[in-house]
């Protein structure tokens, strides 16, 4: 037995979520969508995140331009550039909490995710920072990814699994990995793993040394 919380990220994209949304709907589950805020003006895309938010689907944020991890990159205006610009464009999609999602870069964990002066707007904004403790890399293995996600479910209790609704083929196994979850006795449900929220509401509640450059190592 395990529980699973289902993230997407990186779109919208016309080609993809609302396939996601399909199943997602038939199979009665909720999750949690980190949108791209350069995205949401493609022709289309804010129906489809605003589909998405009607059925019941948390709506964050994922940076304006995923252009790189926060803790590797130095310009002074980059949090309001990448965080800010991309809160102001999703409104009234945006979840209560003001989910973010910082971009790790191949699904590392560590002290690139953010910098000093990110962690500080986060902080200050009020956002809750959501990490992930599972990585399949559906993006790279758009057709094996289904072993390793459920490899991944049976190493802990509670598993917070990235999964991207992408056009790279991987999301058209979403059904299958959900059939597979359930014959495993594996439970949905939509909020996060308390070991994934280091600040919440922005109030640090875990030790953000390890996610923000310059921290204790």
């Amino acid at each position: 037995m395990f529980d699973l919380t289902l993230t997407f990220d990186n779109g919208p994209a016309m080609d993809a979520t609302p396939g996601v949304l399909d199943v997602l709907k038939r199979r009665s589950i909720r999750a949690t969508f980190f949108l791209i805020g350069e995205r949401l003006a493609a022709a289309g895309a804010r129906a489809i995140a605003q589909r998405a938010k009607d059925e019941g689907h948390r709506i964050g944020n994922h940076t304006w331009s995923h252009s790189g991890p926060f803790g590797q990159r130095k310009e002074g205006d980059l949090a309001e550039r990448e965080i800010g610009r991309t809160q102001q464009a999703l409104g009234d999609l945006a979840d209560e909490h003001r989910l973010f999602r910082p971009q790790g870069g191949g699904g590392r964990l560590g002290q690139h995710l953010l910098n000093a002066g990110t962690a500080d707007f986060l902080i200050r904004g009020k956002f809750t920072c959501v990490l992930w403790n599972a990585i399949p890399r559906d993006w790279s293995d758009p057709d094996g990814w289904v072993e390793r996600a459920l490899g991944q479910c049976r190493t802990q209790k509670w598993t917070l699994m990235v999964l991207h609704d992408l056009p790279t083929g991987a999301m058209r196994h979403l059904d299958r990995f959900l059939d597979k979850v359930g014959e495993t006795g594996g439970r949905l449900r939509q909020d996060f793993p308390p070991d994934c929220v280091p600040i919440a509401d922005g109030i640090v509640v875990r030790p953000m040394d390890e996610y923000v450059a310059g921290g204790s190592d």
